[in-house]
């Protein structure tokens, strides 16, 4: 009966601690969240002081696929269309980015960025996610592992946070 206790003493044990490292887990996405938000909002207004956040999204995402249907990037972005009507229009207006008749499909626009805009967006990709000073002091085996970690935290497959195969 007292083995019995123990063992169950153990688990409970064993329990607490891995709901506290979970919720140490969950507040330390929530601060690297609001870092990286904040490190986009600054990459924003680098780009155009009247320049919103999902703004600069949208130019990320033009600037990885390239010029692409309106509604094809309200489907990539998980928004209604109006929204990215809304802010295609603003992007526009601030010359960061062309709207056009798709040849293809005349009742669709093509969205892609200007050569100037282009140039911005490029200019301020590496590093707006994480500090690389703070990344450069790691080896590579920590960044691989890291790597692994989020994959798995993120539900894609991803090589093994220990490195192995």
């Amino acid at each position: 009966m007292r083995a019995l206790a123990e063992g169950q003493g153990d688990r409970k044990r064993e329990e607490d601690a891995r709901a506290s490292a979970i919720s140490d887990v969950e507040e330390s996405l929530r601060l690297l969240t609001e870092s990286v938000r904040a490190s986009m909002r600054d990459a924003a207004k680098g780009i155009d002081p009247a320049l919103p956040l999902f703004g600069l999204k949208i130019l990320q995402l033009l600037k990885r696929v390239g010029a692409t249907q309106s509604g094809a990037v309200a489907e990539m972005m998980m928004v209604d269309k109006s929204v990215i009507s809304r802010h295609s229009r603003h992007l526009e207006e601030l010359g960061l980015i062309e709207v056009k008749p798709d040849p293809k499909d005349g009742r669709a626009r093509l969205l892609g960025l200007t050569p100037a805009a282009a140039e911005r967006v490029q200019a301020i990709q590496t590093g707006i996610m994480l500090d690389h000073d703070i990344l450069q002091s790691w080896s590579a085996a920590d960044l691989r592992q890291f790597s692994g970690y989020l994959s798995r935290l993120g539900g894609r497959s991803g090589p093994p946070p220990d490195g192995s195969e």
